[in-house]
């Protein structure tokens, strides 16, 4: 009676689970992807407009910030370069005209304007009821002139990334001043070249001048050129060069830093000069500036 309880059992469960089915499949476990986030952009830090100070009439010049977020920027159609803090230096020509305009692109492709007013300035104006003195050049003259005028313009095409732009520049030398920025002679109706710097007139040659503000040395004349005489520029960064002209000697060479207040030259009466005197100019991007309102009155 048990066998059979058994074997019948036994029959049941052989019926219940075939031999051959394959084992139950588990369920499958779903796997949660963690989502990634990211944080926002910083805010570009720095103005949300131009800030700018300085000297904002013909021959002058003005340093500032230009807004955060800066791509590129201009002042007119001057291309403007600015450093990692966004700080750029900008100047206006003797002849500018009444108004301009700072403008930047930032990343997000807004563009940011500032107009300028430009005063203007009462120059010192000579009327001459006589022709022109000056003779046409010769030949001979444009020929020795041309590669002159190519290594200024070379000069002042190098970028030595100076930051003098950045100081308050002071007096090369001082003395008395025989010439004025942006003075000119008008001849029966004919205007003259300005003169494009300021002298100071010393009285002797030999004597001392120095650096107006830190900066890179891109021409010092090894001979004496025609009109400048014995000629150093320097660059100052952001596109502001200094020349001095008419030297009796250069005490530094091409490729030097110099640091403001070093002395650099001796005042002289090479090239076309009627006496010693020591011609400071000013450029930014091809505009000639006033000296004077770098430096302020002569101490």
């Amino acid at each position: 009676m048990k066998r059979g309880l058994a074997l019948a059992v036994a029959g049941l469960v052989a019926a219940c689970v075939a031999p051959d089915e394959p084992a139950p499949t588990p369920a499958p476990v779903a796997v949660v992807q963690p989502v990634e986030t990211r944080s926002p952009a910083p805010a570009p830090i720095g103005p949300t407009t131009f800030l700018y100070q300085g000297e904002l009439t013909q021959g002058g010049w003005l340093r500032g910030q230009v807004p955060a977020g800066t791509i590129s920027a201009k002042l007119n159609d001057h291309g403007l370069a600015f450093d990692a803090e966004g700080r750029f230096f900008a100047a206006f020509d003797r002849d500018a005209p009444p108004t301009a305009v700072l403008s930047a692109v930032l990343t997000d492709g807004r563009t940011i304007e500032s107009p300028l007013v430009v005063s203007p300035r009462a120059w010192d104006i000579e009327r001459i009821n006589a022709s022109p003195t000056a003779n046409v050049p010769s030949a001979e003259f444009t020929a020795r002139r041309r590669p002159e005028l190519e290594r200024i313009a070379a000069a002042r095409r190098i970028e030595t990334g100076s930051s003098g732009w950045r100081q308050d520049f002071v007096w090369p030398a001082t003395g008395r001043i025989s010439g004025r920025f942006g003075s000119q002679r008008i001849y029966r109706g004919e205007p003259g070249s300005y003169h494009s710097g300021i002298d100071i007139a010393t009285g002797a040659s030999g004597t001392p001048y120095v650096a107006p503000a830190d900066g890179v040395v891109v021409l010092a004349a090894d001979a004496p050129f025609t009109l400048e005489g014995n000629l150093l520029i320097i660059d100052h960064g952001m596109g502001l060069y200094s020349a001095f002209l008419h030297s009796s000697e250069l005490l530094v060479r091409e490729g030097e830093a110099v640091r403001q207040g070093q002395l650099i030259g001796r005042i002289g009466a090479t090239g076309r000069a009627t006496g010693p005197h020591l011609h400071w100019g000013l450029t930014w991007r091809g505009a000639r500036l006033d000296p004077l309102l770098f430096t302020g009155p002569m101490r």
